[in-house]
C-alpha cells in the first residue's frame, strides 16, 4: 500500500504544472517575465534619455559652420543673416541633389554655382580661415561708431560726409549707413566670384594637352562674365546714388526708402519691361518693401534685447535672466523666419529683373 502511494506521488510530479499554480509560485518573476506586450514597461514611454538637441540644419557641412559662427560670437544680427543664407543654401543644394538624380546637371554648372554661393558666404562672415577676414557688426543702436568698419575709403568718405552735413536725422544716417553696408557686401561678393572665375580660367589654361570647351562649358562661362558684368554696372549705379544721397540728403519725394528696394526699381526702370509689367513690378516692390520693414523691426528688438540680456545676466536674478532669455530666443527665432523670407522674396525680384534686361541685350 505505501508503495503505491509512493508511486502515484511519483506521477503526480512528473505531470506539468498548471500555468496558474507557476504564477503563483514563481510570484513577480514570473508576472515580469512573461508580461510581453502588454506589461507596463512596454506601454508606458521609457524615461527621456539624454540626447544632443536637434541640429540647425539637415546638411552636416552647414551645421558645422553654424557651429564655427557661434564659437567666433558674431554679433545677433550677423548671427540672424548668416542663419538666412545658410537656410537658402542648404535649399538649393538639395534643389541640385534632386536634379543630379534626373541626369539634368551633366556639366556641372549647377553644382560650381552651388560652391560659388558657398564661398561667397564663407568670405562674407569671415568663416573661409583667411586672416584678413573681418566681419563688420551690423548695429542699429550705435551705428558707425567705427568708420573703418567699412573696409573702403569711399564709402568711408561719403559716411564722414554725410554724419557732418547736417542733412540727416539720425533715423536717416541708420538707413544710409545699412545702405553703406549692403553696397560694401556687393562689392565683397563680386570679388569672391571674380576670383572664383579667375580660378576656373586658369584650371582650363593650365590643363595637360590642348582642351576645347564644349559648347555648353563655354556657354556657361559667358554666362558667369555676363552676371559678373551685370553686378558691376549695377554696383556702379549704386556708388553713384550712395554718392547723390550723401551730398544732397534723402529727398522727401523718393518712392522708396529700403536700400535693396531702391536698387531693384533703378534697375526694373532700365529693363526691358512693359509699362503695365513695370507698374506691376513697383507695386510688388511696395509690399516687399513693408517686409523689410518688418525683418528691420525685428532686428532692432534682438540687438535691443542681446543688450539687455548682458545687462542682466550681470546685475539681474534668476527669474529675470530667465524671462529675458526667452524673449531674445523668441526674437532670435523670428527674425531668422523673416530673415528667410526676405532673402528669397529679394532673389525672386532679382531674377525678374536680370531676365528682363537680358531680354533687351
Amino acid at each position: 500500500m505505501a508503495l503505491r502511494k509512493d508511486l502515484s506521488a511519483l506521477r503526480a510530479l512528473r505531470r506539468p504544472l498548471s500555468p496558474l499554480l507557476l504564477l503563483l509560485l514563481l510570484g513577480p518573476w514570473a508576472a515580469a517575465g512573461h508580461a510581453g506586450k502588454y506589461s507596463r514597461e512596454k506601454n508606458e514611454p521609457a524615461p527621456p534619455s539624454k540626447r544632443e538637441p536637434a541640429a540647425e540644419f539637415r546638411m552636416e557641412k552647414l551645421n558645422q559652420l553654424w557651429e564655427k559662427a557661434q564659437r567666433l560670437n558674431l554679433p545677433p544680427l550677423k548671427l540672424s543673416d548668416l542663419h538666412t543664407d545658410l537656410k537658402i543654401q542648404e535649399r538649393d543644394e538639395f534643389k541640385w541633389k534632386k536634379l543630379k538624380a534626373e541626369g539634368l546637371d551633366e556639366d556641372g554648372e549647377e553644382e560650381a554655382k552651388l560652391v560659388r554661393s558657398l564661398s561667397v558666404i564663407l568670405a562674407k562672415y569671415g568663416l573661409d580661415g583667411r586672416k584678413d577676414s573681418r566681419v563688420v557688426s551690423s548695429n542699429f543702436i550705435d551705428h558707425g561708431a567705427d568708420d573703418d568698419s567699412l573696409e573702403d575709403p569711399r564709402l568711408e568718405k561719403l559716411w564722414h560726409k554725410a554724419k557732418t552735413s547736417g542733412k540727416f536725422s539720425g533715423e536717416e544716417l541708420g538707413k544710409l549707413w545699412r545702405e553703406l553696408q549692403h553696397h560694401k557686401e556687393k562689392v565683397q561678393e563680386y570679388h569672391v566670384l571674380l576670383e572664383a572665375l579667375g580660378r576656373t580660367e586658369e584650371s582650363h589654361e593650365n590643363a595637360i594637352g590642348p582642351m576645347d570647351l564644349s559648347g555648353v562649358q563655354a556657354e556657361a562661362l559667358a554666362s558667369r562674365h555676363a552676371e559678373l558684368k551685370d553686378r558691376l554696372r549695377n554696383i556702379g549705379q549704386g556708388f553713384d546714388r550712395l554718392r547723390r544721397v550723401s551730398h544732397q540728403g534723402y529727398s522727401a519725394e523718393t518712392e522708396f526708402t529700403e536700400p535693396r528696394v531702391l536698387g531693384l526699381w533703378d534697375m526694373a526702370r532700365s529693363a526691358n519691361f512693359t509699362e503695365k509689367e513695370l507698374e506691376a513690378f513697383r507695386e510688388e516692390l511696395k509690399h516687399f518693401e513693408v517686409k523689410i520693414e518688418k525683418h528691420n523691426h525685428y532686428q532692432k528688438q534682438l540687438e535691443i534685447s542681446h543688450q539687455k540680456l548682458k545687462h542682466v545676466e550681470s546685475f539681474g536674478d534668476q527669474e529675470h535672466i530667465t524671462r529675458n532669455k526667452e524673449r531674445y530666443a523668441m526674437l532670435e527665432e523670428k527674425t531668422k523666419e523673416l530673415g528667410y523670407k526676405v532673402k528669397k522674396h529679394m532673389q525672386d525680384l532679382s531674377s525678374r529683373v536680370s531676365r528682363a534686361r537680358h531680354n533687351e541685350l
